[in-house]
């Protein structure tokens, strides 16, 4: 039987993803009401700036006080979409004081505080659900969280930013340089106006964080997560990558150390061979892979953004909150039972792409290859060309700790015959 009181849901922020949550709500409403078990009802939507026109949306609902509007008393759930750390930190938890539980999306302030939100909703009792925060529509963040409770994940290796993911794809294509691909990024609204968060790595090291906690039952920070973006990319990387029979990705990578004793996080661009499933992820879409004992290997694929993407993850988490509150129960809430501590980056053992430019003389590759051996990186594959003097010299090693790839390099470039480092990139993905 269907409770006729409504359910009261506070919505932060109105944005491209808010409005988007809003209008949904409204329009499916009855639908939204039967999955449930009780009509959902817009109480409140806290903006920055009320006088822009909401279509849709009762004037009348619109404050710039979201102290006040997470205050109420009476709101049953808080959706919180307008991102950054404050003031959404303080509004989540003053939430959690008055009575409601949330909906999140905002993937930088869980990297960063989730283990204290968490510690929040578990004191006063309610749920903290962030489907949103990690791949869009993409569910992810629940089968990682419920799905696998069971089983013991070993890996999560994927591609979360669309705009980067993008970027690569143009260039890989078309053979167009990194700024002409992020110009046309820009245009079709794929990249913000200030892109860094997404270039940079920065957004992908959030999601990162959040999902290596998730899969490893452990607490990682987004200042755990080694992070390198995509600006220094290059058409030559490219061209190299296809030599090879590979693309360049930005991959987040979450793995359990062999011995199951720690874990590592981290975000690079790479190259993956294309044989490989991600190889084949074209423009903004975003896709994940999971491996784990029991299961194996699990793929999850699909639109990693935007305003109806993501909006529909916020729905989905909202019905399952919404359901936990008439059944007075909490979903799942943070599993970090393991404590694993979280390697750093010169632990990680993986093969290398490093492009040298050279003399084009006798004896430079013996010279090259001698500083490899005696830093302990074996090498699998050599290309060298060379005109009028100069000569690149390309080397693919076998699989080598961070921290011996950084000694090696060191001593590269005090080589005479060595000009400079054109490039060094991961390959991953064997």
């Amino acid at each position: 039987m269907m409770r006729t009181r409504p359910l009261k849901v506070a919505l932060l922020g109105c944005g491209v993803v808010g409005s988007e949550v809003a209008r949904i709500m409204t329009t499916h409403a009855d639908d939204l009401a039967a999955r449930i078990g009780a009509p959902v009802e817009l109480a409140g939507v806290a903006v920055r700036r009320p006088s822009k026109v909401r279509e849709g949306i009762d004037p009348a609902l619109i404050t710039t006080d979201a102290t006040a509007l997470v205050k109420r008393g009476d709101i049953d759930v808080v959706i919180e979409v307008i991102g950054g750390i404050e003031p959404a930190r303080t509004l989540i938890t003053t939430a959690f004081e008055h009575g409601a539980s949330v909906v999140s999306a905002n993937k930088a302030l869980l990297a960063e505080d989730g283990a204290a939100l968490h510690a929040a909703a578990e004191q006063h009792g309610r749920d903290l659900y962030y489907e949103a925060a990690v791949a869009g529509a993409i569910p992810l963040v629940r089968p990682l969280r419920e799905s696998l409770a069971g089983d013991k994940v070993n890996r999560v290796l994927g591609i979360v930013n669309g705009t980067t993911n993008f970027i690569l794809d143009k260039m890989d294509t078309s053979g167009a340089g990194y700024s002409e691909a992020l110009d046309e990024a820009t245009a079709l609204g794929y990249a913000e106006a200030d892109p860094t968060a997404d270039v940079e790595g920065f957004d992908a090291a959030a999601k990162a964080a959040i999902l290596a906690g998730i899969a490893f039952h452990t607490r990682v920070r987004i200042g755990d997560v080694h992070r390198e973006g995509i600006t220094e990319v290059t058409a030559a990387d490219i061209a190299s990558a296809r030599r090879m029979g590979c693309t360049v990705k930005l991959l987040a990578i979450c793995e359990r150390a062999a011995d199951g004793q720690s874990v590592t996080a981290r975000v690079h661009p790479a190259m993956i061979p294309l044989s490989h499933p991600l190889a084949s992820v074209r423009e903004a879409y975003n896709a994940v892979f999971v491996e784990a004992e029991a299961a194996g290997q699990l793929m999850f694929y699909g639109p990693g953004a935007g305003g109806s993407p993501t909006a529909s993850a916020v729905l989905g988490d909202l019905v399952a909150v919404c359901r936990n509150k008439l059944n007075e129960a909490t979903g799942p809430g943070e599993s970090a039972y393991t404590r694993l501590p979280v390697s750093p980056m010169g632990d990680v053992v993986t093969r290398y792409h490093i492009s040298l430019d050279v003399a084009d003389k006798p004896g430079v590759l013996a010279q090259v290859a001698t500083v490899f051996a005696e830093k302990g990186v074996s090498i699998d594959t050599v290309r060298q060309q060379g005109k009028d003097g100069e000569a690149s010299l390309v080397v693919v090693t076998h699989r080598a700790s961070d921290a011996a790839l950084s000694a090696t390099v060191e001593a590269l470039r005090n080589l005479d015959t060595v000009r400079g480092v054109a490039s060094i990139m991961r390959v991953e993905g064997e």
